[in-house]
């Protein structure tokens, strides 16, 4: 009897043991593993954005995540003193993280290293135990605020929010890596313990186009300027018309990151936001009839006081109460808009209008690599009214964002193919390519545009662009904004002014607005954009035509 007891007891053990090792093993090795390590992240460095002299703009820096331990901090009280000590904050900020039922609890990541190396050392001083440091990266920007609505920011979790960081994530991220770290009873890492790392993976360095002295003083212009002219809000953009690289841009108000209440701050507004564009939209008008032969820079028109548009009639600011002849370039010079209503309405037509103002892209996305862009509302052919045709003509009428006019001035001074605006210039080793756009105007076109232009900086709505020894081809433009009830606004314009220097080799193309103004362009933006395009000219070291 005793026997049999024994090899029953035996045979149970043994299915017992049986059991454990071939169908609870595998389980109870893997809890028993997670028991005893750590899996910690190695936080990939994000790619640095540099301008286009090589200069730093975002930055990747080593820095500490603090975490602890609470199961093994014998002193809470004195641990949260040294904490104070180094990191501020009140004592009553930690005591409850120290204090947790938990083997791991953050108390600040993306530490400054210099803080965390005090932290480290004043612990080790008074010999208090729990705290511990992980190598981790923060995002820094060493011109601070500047250009930082087209940079953007970074979360704390080190994801792209908004500008070019948010547009170019997936390339500047990189892969984080893992750590394995073995640990003791309670937690503790065991010193050379490591069972197992798999190494980040750096994300992508990018060039961009910006110069940031010149965005320094894009920023530096249109501030004040908001004031001066009592707008509700300015926009700058600057550009290589040959190119599309953006050498500046933004708009106001300029974010700051460290308070974003108004989240408009981070929008480009040139991108986001849809404006009537007002007399600078006069330049597609003339050169889609002067592309289609109608008529060319000497053409005459008898032009009306008031010329009927719809059900209304549209007059001229300068006020004048007799009709009067006028060169299709007197009417660009004048900026008439009896004159671009009776060119629109009576000599292009629907059609032909239509056509050439989606060839220009209007009413279409640029392609710019900046997130939030919209298309801005345009009626098609089949959409038009009484009044559509000739408001258009002279810029009203539609809603587009001023990005769009950019590209659209961009043609006439690259000889009539425009050119895709754009910040990436680099991305690694590799250069950034850019498709070639489809011509919208012919060569011939696009010169006589650009000379028309010129007339009117020297002697025209746009004298008050001249910039002595150098041509300067420029439109001004007061668009009229559209009431909440309907209707326009009363004394709320969109005064802009857009053009390029050095006719016959541009090298710069400068768009301004000021939103929601009182004045004529001729006035008050004019002024602005003289001022950014002599900062321009002297940064970018544009010479005189001889």
């Amino acid at each position: 009897m005793t026997r049999r007891v024994l090899f029953a007891g035996l045979g149970i053990a043994a299915a017992r043991l049986a059991w454990l090792q071939l169908v609870d093993g595998p389980s109870l090795a893997e809890k028993a593993e997670a028991q005893r390590t750590n899996r910690v992240t190695l936080h990939a460095r994000r790619g640095t954005i540099y301008d286009r002299n090589g200069n730093v703009l975002a930055m990747s820096e080593e820095c500490s995540t603090i975490y602890a331990n609470p199961e093994v901090i014998t002193d809470p009280s004195g641990v949260a003193d040294a904490l104070v000590s180094v990191l501020k904050g009140k004592k009553s900020d930690y005591l409850p993280l120290l204090t947790q039922d938990t083997t791991f609890v953050y108390i600040k990541k993306q530490v400054d290293q210099e803080l965390a190396d005090k932290l480290s050392d004043l612990l080790r001083k008074r010999e208090l135990t729990g705290i511990y440091f992980l190598e981790d990266t923060k995002r820094v920007y060493p011109y601070g605020t500047t250009g930082a609505q087209v940079l953007g920011y970074v979360g704390s979790e080190g994801q792209g929010l908004s500008g070019l960081e948010y547009y170019y994530d997936d390339l500047l991220t990189g892969v984080d890596g893992e750590m394995i770290v073995e640990t003791g009873l309670y937690g503790t890492p065991i010193a050379g313990g490591v069972s197992q790392v798999t190494e980040a993976q750096d994300g992508t360095d990018i060039v961009i186009s910006l110069d940031i002295d010149l965005q320094q003083a894009c920023e530096a212009a249109i501030v004040p300027a908001i004031e001066t002219y009592s707008a509700d809000s300015g926009s700058v953009m600057v550009t290589d018309p040959c190119t599309g690289e953006i050498l500046a841009a933004c708009s106001t108000p300029l974010p700051d990151f460290s308070d974003l209440e108004d989240a408009s701050a981070l929008n480009l507004k040139l991108v986001s936001s849809s404006f009537e564009p007002g007399s600078i939209f006069k330049v597609l008008t003339t050169s889609i009839g002067m592309e289609l032969g109608l008529f060319t820079p000497d053409t005459s028109y008898g032009v009306p006081a008031a010329y009927k548009v719809g059900d209304s009639y549209v007059t001229d600011d300068d006020g004048r109460s007799v009709p009067a002849s006028m060169t299709v370039r007197e009417m660009l010079r004048r900026s008439s808009n009896t004159g671009m209503a009776l060119l629109a309405q009576e000599v292009i037509g629907t059609e032909a209008f239509a056509e050439g103002i989606a060839r220009y892209g209007i009413g279409q996305l640029t392609g710019i690599d900046f997130p939030g862009e919209v298309e801005g509302i345009v009626k098609t052919p089949e959409e038009y009214d009484g009044a559509t045709l000739g408001s258009m003509g002279f810029g009203q009428g539609l809603a587009i964002p001023m990005v769009q006019m950019v590209r659209a001035y961009s043609a006439v001074a690259n000889g009539g193919v425009p050119t895709t605006p754009h910040f990436l210039v680099t991305k690694g080793d590799e250069e950034a390519s850019w498709a070639q756009q489809d011509r919208v105007i012919s060569a011939d076109t696009a010169a006589a545009e650009a000379s028309m232009m010129q007339t009117v900086v020297d002697e025209g709505t746009a004298k008050n662009a001249r910039i002595d020894g150098y041509q300067i081809a420029a439109k001004t433009g007061t668009g009229e904004q559209a009431a909440e009830g309907g209707g326009y606004a009363s004394a709320s314009f969109l005064g802009s002014l857009c053009g390029f220097v050095n006719v016959q080799d541009p090298e710069a193309l400068v768009y301004v607005g000021l939103n929601g103004i009182p004045h004529l362009a001729s006035d008050s933006s004019a002024h602005v954009f003289k001022e950014i395009m002599t900062q321009t000219i002297s940064i970018m070291g544009i010479s005189p035509v001889s």
